[in-house]
């Protein structure tokens, strides 16, 4: 008689620990140790397996990808705590200003900046929830179409390039995090497209609900708003151009081309006199927290990994998802209802290490192509993340929003853009095209 039953125990054992509030790396290992315990004394798991964690360890601590992770989360921290992205943000509103919408046009091109450059969600959220909120409600913005627009493309940091959850994913789907990179740009540009066509569509069949700014709040034009562009919004398009273009070209891996990000954000915030020393040591601090965390996550779950696989928990489950009623297409709509319904109460990073790898293998024996793949899994994140009632991003924007935005404006509001999301994620998955262009353009030799 075979042992998968505790494996089943242990991986519904760990989903409670975790939902109770205890820290992602304990419950990994805390629940590995106790059914790895379990397993030993009814003869289900032999401890010799767990010789491999040294192995696994140390390879995670020589993968040069995932050195890609301090430098941009270092990037997105002194992008944000010098003021740049604000003077950005406020740039680009006076610029847009005159169309009907004008603001919120503007909070989604600087939202989709700002995930090219950040690639973190909650300073994206939090920096538009402060600067542009209080200005579309004082212009008369309807409330759920304002809050719903920084929600939205705040979060768009989950899938535009250089999001740490391709990185994260593309070390759990074993490819190359520069292919992913260039597989979710298009897809992460069309739901950039499709929230501003909504927005463009809204105000003119209601132009009530997003009214175009009036003259005396567009206190700058002409040479003096044309300085203030090239000052603002040119040096952050360079510094993208810079990291993305320098890996779609193949001059440098994505971790270097984080590392010349990371510079790029310190010259950039040398150039408006906001470096200094304490800057620096408030974006380190934020860069050791993140990487801190993911590490300890990764080796945890390494610890978990090795336990359910010796209780057979990871065949049992690949060859039911394998063996699915309707092959792939079956396999597919079971992991997107299962990654969302994680991604409504969990963060990225554990929904990578949870589910992630029992739906690798499976995909893998399926031939599914692992960067579609990942990139199908970004969007469902993306997606859970905005979604009614625990979605992260709406508790983001509701920790600074004004006191006549309610807690049920701020859930009404992703309604709309969560539809928006489902239709790209339709897309991206009949058309792989769409993830596949640019990695295939990439392929080819530049002559």
């Amino acid at each position: 008689m075979g042992f998968e039953w505790l494996a089943i125990a242990m991986f519904i054992g760990f989903f409670f620990i975790l939902m109770s509030g205890y820290p992602v790396a304990f419950s990994f290992a805390g629940t590995a140790i106790v059914f790895g315990l379990i397993g030993w004394f009814v003869d289900a798991f032999d401890p010799s397996r767990l010789l491999l964690l040294s192995n696994n360890w140390f390879g995670t601590m020589s993968n040069f990808t995932l050195l890609a992770i301090p430098f941009f989360v270092f990037l997105g921290a002194v992008l944000e705590k010098s003021g740049l992205a604000e003077e950005l943000l406020e740039t680009i509103g006076i610029v847009l200003g005159p169309l009907r919408g004008g603001v919120a046009l503007a909070v989604i091109f600087v939202g989709t900046l700002l995930a090219a450059t950040t690639g973190v969600v909650a300073a994206t959220v939090i920096i538009m929830g402060m600067l542009a909120l209080p200005v579309m409600l004082r212009y008369g913005y309807d409330k759920q179409l304002a809050a719903g627009v920084i929600v939205a493309s705040g979060t768009l940091a989950q899938l535009i390039p250089p999001s740490l959850v391709l990185l994260v994913l593309s070390d759990q789907l074993g490819v190359s995090v520069g292919d992913l990179f260039l597989g979710a740009l298009i897809p992460g540009l069309m739901l950039s497209v499709a929230y501003a066509l909504y927005v463009l569509v809204l105000a003119f069949l209601k132009p009530s609900v997003a009214p175009a700014l009036p003259l005396e709040a567009r206190q700058i034009s002409g040479m003096a708003l044309l300085r203030r562009v090239m000052k603002a919004v040119i040096p952050p398009l360079l510094l993208i151009f810079a990291v993305l273009g320098s890996i779609f070209f193949g001059f440098a891996t994505p971790t270097e081309a984080g590392a010349v990000g990371a510079v790029g954000a310190c010259g950039l915030a040398a150039l408006n006199r906001k470096l200094n020393w304490a800057l620096i040591k408030s974006a380190g601090h934020s860069t050791a927290v993140v990487s801190s965390v993911v590490l300890m996550i990764l080796f945890c779950s390494a610890f978990f990994s090795i336990v359910f696989d010796g209780l057979g928990g990871k065949a049992l489950i690949t060859n039911l998802l394998v063996n699915l009623p309707g092959g792939k297409i079956a396999f597919l709509i079971v992991s997107n209802i299962v990654i969302f319904i994680l991604g409504v109460f969990l963060e990225f990073i554990e929904i990578c290490f949870i589910a992630m790898p029992l739906l690798v293998p499976a995909a893998q024996q399926l031939g599914l192509d692992m960067v579609w793949f990942g990139v199908v899994m970004a969007i469902n994140l993306q997606t859970a993340f905005i979604s009614p009632p625990v979605g992260f991003s709406l508790f983001y924007l509701q920790s600074v929003a004004p006191k006549e935005v309610s807690t049920i404006d701020i859930h009404k509001s992703a309604f709309p853009f969560m539809v928006l999301q489902v239709v790209v994620l339709l897309i991206v998955m009949g058309f792989p095209q769409t993830v596949r262009w640019l990695v295939d353009l990439s392929a080819k030799p530049i002559l």
